[in-house]
C-alpha cells in the first residue's frame, strides 16, 4: 500500500489575494470558498445566497449580502466570480449572461442548468466579450484518471502486460435517482467519458419501459474514436461516488472517486481516491483547491488541459440527449460541428433560403390563379397586381443574395485575442 498522496492541496497563506464575489453558493462552491479563506482571498460580496441551512454557513456573517447580481459587474468588487446551481433561477440566468457580457472572470458550478442552448449561448457571448469561463470539472486533472489514459493507450499500442482495454464502465453511485439528479451526474462523468475515450460519436440508452423507473438503472453507452466502448451506469450507493473499470482483455483495473460531502455545519469530507488492479494505491483529492489554483492560474500544467467551457457545454448537451434516446428507443449519432456565430448565420440563411423557394412557388401558383380569375372578370387592377409577381420575387432573391455578404461586413465569427477556444459542438441526427 502506498502512502497517501495529496492533490489539490492547501499552500500556506499568501499575501497576495484575490478578491471574490458570489453569486449563489453550492457545495461545490462551498469548498472553493472553504480553500480560499484558508489562503488569504477575500470573499467581498455575496449575492442571492440562502439565508438557513448548511451553505448559509459556509460565507462569513460579516461579509455584505445583496440579493440582486448587478454589483458583480464592478470589477472593484471582485477579481472574479464564484456562481453556485443551488435556488437556481432565471434571474441568476440572467445574471451570468450579463456578467459574461461585461466579460468578467467566472468559475462556474457545473452544470448550473441542463439547457444546452443556455451553455453555447454563454459560449458565443465569451468570444465576443473576452470573458473568461471556468466550469467546476476537477476530476479531469487527478492523477489516477492520467494514469487510466496511458493504460488505454498502452493496450491499443500492444504495450499493456494485461492486453487491450476492452471496455470501460463507469459507475455512478447515487443516493436520489430522480430524472435531475441522473442527468446532473452524468453531466458531469461525461467530461471523463471524453477526456478517456474521445469525444463520442453514438449514444445509446438502456432502461426500463416506464419512464418514469428508467433512472433508476439507466445504462448510457458511448462510442468513440478510441474504439474503447464507455458502459455508464446508475446503481444506488450510500455514499455517492463513480467507480471507473478498465476491462482489460487479461484483468481490470479500477478507480473509485467519491464524491465530497458537506455535513449540518457546513465542513467538507474529502474521502480519498483509491487504484485497485494491478496495484492498490490511495490519494486524498481537494476538488475545491484545485479549482482555486486554476482560477489563479498558478496550478502546474499537466498533460490533460483544464476543462473549457466548451468542454462543460459539450456535456451538458450530451447529458439533454439522453432522454430523446431513451424516449425512441435507439442509438442517437453525433457528429461534430463548428458552434460559431458564423455557423449560426449560415444555418439560418440555409434555412430562410429553402423558406424563400416554397414561398417563391406558392406565389408563382397564387399569381397564376389571381391572374386567371382578374382576367374573366375583366379586373384591371387584379391582371397589374397577379402581373408583378416576377418582381416581387425578384427583390426577395436579390435581399437574400446581399444578406451572404454581412458576415464579411460585421466580422462575423472573428474572435478576440485570448478569448479561449469555443470546441467544436456536437449534432444529432
Amino acid at each position: 500500500m502506498h502512502r497517501p498522496g495529496l492533490v489539490g492541496s492547501t499552500p500556506p497563506v499568501n499575501n497576495d489575494g484575490m478578491k471574490l464575489g458570489l453569486l449563489g453558493i453550492d457545495a461545490r462552491i462551498a469548498e472553493v470558498v472553504a480553500v480560499a479563506a484558508a489562503r488569504g482571498d477575500t470573499i467581498t460580496i455575496g449575492c442571492d445566497l440562502p439565508t438557513v441551512g448548511p451553505l448559509a454557513a459556509v460565507v462569513a456573517a460579516d461579509v455584505p449580502r445583496d440579493p440582486s447580481w448587478e454589483p458583480l459587474l464592478e470589477s472593484q468588487v471582485c477579481d472574479a466570480v464564484l456562481v453556485g446551481g443551488d435556488g437556481w433561477t432565471e434571474a441568476r440566468a440572467a445574471g451570468v449572461r450579463a456578467l459574461v457580457q461585461a466579460g468578467r472572470t467566472l468559475l462556474l458550478s457545473h452544470p448550473l442548468s441542463l439547457s444546452m442552448l443556455w451553455a453555447y449561448e454563454l459560449d458565443m457571448i465569451r468570444g465576443d466579450s473576452g470573458a473568461t469561463l471556468i466550469p467546476f470539472l476537477p476530476d479531469r486533472l487527478h492523477p489516477f484518471i492520467r494514469r487510466l489514459q496511458e493504460r488505454i493507450e498502452a493496450g491499443l499500442a500492444g504495450a499493456d502486460p494485461l492486453g487491450p482495454v476492452e471496455t470501460i464502465t463507469m459507475e455512478r453511485r447515487l443516493v436520489d435517482r430522480s430524472r435531475e439528479a441522473v442527468l446532473r451526474s452524468l453531466a458531469v462523468d461525461a467530461d471523463l467519458v471524453r477526456v478517456l475515450a474521445g469525444d463520442p460519436s453514438r449514444l445509446s440508452t438502456l432502461g426500463t419501459a416506464d419512464a418514469d423507473a428508467a433512472w433508476n438503472t439507466l445504462a448510457v453507452g458511448f462510442t468513440g474514436p478510441a474504439q474503447v466502448p464507455v458502459r455508464w451506469q446508475v446503481v444506488r450507493g450510500e455514499k455517492p461516488g463513480l467507480r471507473i473499470t478498465l476491462v482489460h482483455a487479461e484483468g481490470t483495473n479500477a478507480v473509485d472517486a467519491p464524491d465530497a460531502s458537506l455535513d449540518e455545519a457546513g465542513h467538507h469530507d474529502d474521502a480519498p481516491w483509491t487504484w485497485t488492479g494491478d496495484r492498490s494505491e490511495t490519494q486524498a483529492f481537494n476538488r475545491g483547491a484545485l479549482m482555486l489554483d486554476e482560477l489563479h492560474r498558478r496550478r502546474e500544467l499537466t498533460t490533460i488541459a483544464p476543462a473549457a467551457w466548451s468542454d462543460a457545454a459539450r456535456t451538458i448537451e450530451l447529458a439533454e440527449t439522453v432522454p430523446r434516446s431513451l424516449a425512441k428507443g435507439r442509438a442517437i449519432d453525433l457528429h461534430q460541428e463548428e458552434f460559431t456565430e458564423l455557423g449560426t448565420f449560415r444555418g439560418t440563411m440555409a434555412s430562410l433560403g429553402c423558406g424563400l423557394v416554397l414561398m417563391t412557388l406558392l406565389l408563382l401558383v397564387l399569381a397564376t390563379l389571381v391572374g386567371g380569375i382578374a382576367r374573366e372578370a375583366g379586373w384591371e387592377w387584379g391582371e397589374r397586381i397577379a402581373g408583378i409577381w416576377p418582381m416581387v420575387v425578384l427583390a426577395a432573391l436579390g435581399l437574400f443574395l446581399a444578406l451572404q455578404v454581412l458576415p464579411l461586413l460585421i466580422g462575423a465569427g472573428t474572435r478576440p485575442p485570448g478569448a479561449g477556444n469555443s470546441g467544436d459542438r456536437p449534432r444529432h441526427e
